[in-house]
């Protein structure tokens, strides 16, 4: 799920009706997983943010930001494309200041493209 650990420790096959203190612990266990999964979910969403953030000053001044790289991972986004910042027309545009920003296709291979599909 997102990538987060799943915490299953104390699994039983035989079927049993669990104690009071039992019941506590396993609640307890559940409130410190969920509140570890909220954090780490708030943490990916600001960095994401972040990213999109970076993103939004490259389209907008390419110039500042040669040669930078933010992959659609790091927007949260599915697939294996990237943003890349490039001179126009290589050396010649490099030369002249036209800089531009471009969205590669991802995966160069098709087996290479379902090995970069993530599972829903």
């Amino acid at each position: 799920m997102g990538g987060l650990p799943d915490g299953v420790k104390d699994v039983r096959r035989d079927p049993r009706v669990l104690d009071l203190g039992e019941l506590e612990r396993v609640r307890d266990e559940l409130a410190e997983r969920l509140q570890s999964a909220r954090v780490t979910i708030s943490r990916r969403a600001e960095i994401q943010e972040a990213n999109r953030v970076y993103l939004e000053r490259m389209l907008l001044e390419p110039a500042k930001h040669r040669y930078a790289r933010i992959s659609c991972e790091d927007l949260g986004e599915p697939g294996c494309g990237a943003w890349h910042v490039r001179p126009r027309l290589g050396l010649i545009g490099m030369l002249m200041g036209w800089w531009q920003v471009k969205l590669s296709s991802g995966c160069p291979l098709p087996r290479a493209a379902r090995a970069c599909v993530r599972p829903a």
